[in-house]
């Protein structure tokens, strides 16, 4: 009963504090605008930079980073006080896919907004933070080496959100040694919030393959096309 509890309990508060999008409210507070209105109308951090400046960006980035970790800290802490393992004496780490994947699915689909949110990367990379560290560096080292390379954020954010599952497998069996069952389990867990994330990138995806997608510029703080 305490892990059903447990999950139930996780899955609220994720989802809850994942619908609170920081792109919609310091852009709503520092310029009077609705980030929905601006651009690609998307409410997340490439959006923001691109049309509210980096200022408004880097206060979004702060905001939404933290709710995915403060999720799973909460999550599992509860859990923990409940002494809600699987099993009698086993950890309460399952929890904070749970708590990670509700965080996302919360700011995709906000309650709080009209269930029109962000494409969820963020609150995704900033979960494993706190489920995870090791998994967020390898994820964070695969965006960063996509980005250089071809300049699109979009498509770094797609092969580093595809590569998470094996990330969280491997991380788990080989690096932590959990043990395959419990691994792959996580691995499991860690599915849904790849394919939530990567399915949010689908017109991302059409841009891609007609060259219409915007570029990162490395030369000035922004979002530019290249041709």
């Amino acid at each position: 009963m305490n892990v059903l509890f447990s999950i139930v309990l996780a899955a609220a508060i994720g989802y809850f504090l994942g619908s609170i999008n920081f792109s919609i409210i310091v852009v709503k507070l520092m310029q009077g605008r609705d980030i929905r209105d601006m651009g690609s109308r998307n409410a997340g951090l490439t959006n923001t930079l691109r049309c509210a400046g980096s200022t408004c960006a880097i206060l979004t980035l702060i905001g939404d980073m933290c709710k995915g970790i403060v999720a799973v800290l909460i999550s599992r802490g509860i859990c923990d006080l409940l002494n809600a393992g699987m099993n009698p004496g086993d950890d309460t780490h399952y929890i904070g896919y749970i708590a990670g994947l509700c965080a996302i699915i919360g700011h995709v689909f906000p309650i709080y907004y009209g269930f029109k949110g962000g494409k969820g990367v963020l609150v995704g990379a900033s979960s494993f933070i706190a489920v995870d560290f090791k998994v967020f560096i390898a994820l964070l080292a695969i965006f960063i080496v996509i980005l250089a390379i071809t300049k699109y954020v979009s498509l770094s954010s797609i092969i580093g959100t595809a590569y998470c599952p094996l990330a969280t497998l491997l991380m788990s069996w080989i690096v932590n040694g959990d043990g395959f069952g419990r691994s792959f389990l996580y691995l499991i867990l860690s599915l849904p919030m790849s394919a939530m994330i990567i399915w949010m990138h689908r017109s991302n995806v059409e841009r891609l393959m007609n060259g219409t997608e915007s570029k990162f510029s490395f030369n000035k703080i922004g979002i530019s096309k290249e041709e």
